[in-house]
């Protein structure tokens, strides 16, 4: 008998409820219409980005950003939230062009360049964070509309729930990889086995929500 998929789950951010990620998208689009309408308000057109783990789709998150916002201003919330750890050097790829903090080559761009610019709805590209040990990142353009204006530039609008990765020796939940063995399942130690793990704990990384758990130096 094969086993059980795990279905990746998460939660919105407007009502609180936990939905599947092949219907969050759905959801939100009918979520939001029920948000109250402030009074006076500015209306800001957005983008609705779906962001994963372009090799780790359990890690996803739905997004709202104004479509004047730049590609620095989503390379920086990427970092801040899912990446940073070493200030790697980090690109986009937007069909077949590279944007970059420091371009280059002759046809790298910047990334001082607003979203609605290079992007429109139902498009993918990608992001990579340190190329060295990298981090990729699929998006998609799940849709554009308009919001009332708020004063925050990335709005997370869901996001999954972590992943339970099952210790290497006994099954339970994980917390913590040993960066010395982090390629073999014995690497994902629960408390109690990490307590007795031979490489200590200055071996350590704790098990974050985010792609990019037990890569370089990353704790979350």
């Amino acid at each position: 008998m094969a086993p059980e998929k795990v279905v990746s789950s998460g939660k919105c951010s407007l009502c609180g409820g936990v939905f599947d990620k092949s219907v969050m998208a759905t959801h939100l689009r009918s979520c939001r219409k029920k948000q109250p309408v402030p009074e006076k308000s500015k209306k800001t057109a957005v983008f609705h980005l779906l962001v994963e783990g372009r090799y780790q789709p359990d890690y996803w998150m739905h997004l709202e950003i104004p479509v004047n916002a730049t590609l620095d201003t989503l390379d920086r919330f990427l970092r801040d939230t899912w990446l940073e750890c070493c200030g790697h050097m980090s690109e986009f790829e937007i069909r077949g062009t590279r944007f970059t903090v420091r371009p280059m080559d002759m046809d790298d761009e910047g990334m001082d360049v607003k979203l609605k610019d290079v992007l429109e709805p139902k498009m993918a590209f990608f992001h990579a964070y340190d190329f060295g040990s990298t981090t990729d990142l699929k998006l998609k353009v799940i849709s554009e509309y308009e919001i009332d204006r708020t004063g925050r530039k990335v709005h997370i609008l869901a996001r999954n729930e972590p992943p339970v990765i099952p210790c290497g020796l006994c099954g339970k939940p994980a917390t913590k990889i040993c960066m010395e063995c982090s390629y073999s399942a014995k690497g994902w130690l629960c408390d109690a086995c990490a307590a007795e793990h031979q490489c200590g704990e200055e071996a350590f990384l704790p098990v974050v929500n985010s792609p990019r758990t037990g890569v370089c130096g990353y704790a979350g």
